[in-house]
């Protein structure tokens, strides 16, 4: 397959269409656009990227936009990626919503930009192996995602072998299920657990109660700086006093208005100072 052609001004028109609507920073990233595009070039048959372009920035098809986004900013995922966020949620931060949620027993956690579920799906297994025998608890998640066909992946996922082998052989036999194929996809008791819903970050926060712990990781690399600070302040709006945030340890924030303090790699705190 041919790559497609992309002028410099068509170019420039998709990435600022992108980053205005999306906040996703793909100034840097022509050659990309190029190699991972042209295959839906091919498949609707498009000669080069112009009518492509111009399909795109009418904003009519919306799906086309979003199937065009999960093209440009899909990362292989995998069950317990970035370990050391499982290792502290179970050691530092479970404790801590265990004790603020001893009345009402229901804990408010979110996964922004939860791509094909691993992520959900694996903080919904550390809950349930924390809580087991710890009485009722509501333990449901909230994850979101801007695509409505990686969301529909992860409502009925299916994953490869591999990307369980970091799973400790316990809960792959507790909370997984072997397909004909040989693939897994995971058991109801995980699933109804994780509610999937969809949402573009770059909208206001509007979810009926704040957060304990946001997990955000790998999400805003695509991010422009000014796009990352007002997502980080309005994370920190919906975050309960003491309660965290996650971002992939490739990211960082940005210490001079960060609102959250920082704890340690990849993991901040809304601490609420005494007045």
């Amino acid at each position: 397959m041919a790559m497609k052609q992309l002028t410099d001004e068509d170019f420039v028109r998709l990435y600022t269409y992108i980053q205005k609507n999306y906040g996703i920073d793909l100034r840097k990233k022509r050659q990309l656009i190029v190699s991972r595009l042209s295959n839906t070039l091919e498949s609707e048959g498009y000669s080069d990227f112009h009518p492509y372009v111009e399909k795109i920035l009418s904003g009519k098809d919306k799906d086309a936009t979003v199937s065009m986004l999960n093209k440009l900013t899909t990362n292989y995922t995998y069950f317990l990626r970035e370990i050391e966020h499982f290792d502290y949620m179970k050691k530092v931060v479970l404790p801590e919503m265990e004790a603020r949620h001893k009345n009402d027993h229901c804990l408010s956690i979110w996964s922004a930009g939860c791509s094909s579920g691993q992520e959900p799906y694996t903080i919904s297994m550390y809950l349930k192996e924390y809580f087991k025998g710890k009485g009722n608890w509501d333990l449901r998640i909230l994850a979101t995602d801007i695509s409505m066909n990686i969301l529909a992946t992860a409502m009925q996922p299916s994953y490869p072998e591999e990307s369980l082998s970091k799973l400790p052989p316990s809960w792959k036999s507790t909370y997984f299920v072997k397909k004909p194929d040989g693939d897994f996809t995971v058991s109801q008791e995980l699933r109804k657990n994780v509610i999937f819903r969809p949402f573009n970050l770059m909208d206001p926060i509007h979810w009926k109660r704040p957060f304990d712990l946001i997990f955000c990781r790998n999400v805003m690399i695509y991010f422009d700086q000014p796009t990352k600070d007002a997502l980080v302040k309005r994370f920190y709006e919906v975050t309960v006093p003491d309660g965290y945030l996650f971002i992939g340890h490739s990211e960082g924030l940005n210490k001079a208005t960060c609102p959250y303090e920082y704890v340690e790699p990849a993991i901040y705190k809304k601490i609420t100072k005494q007045r």
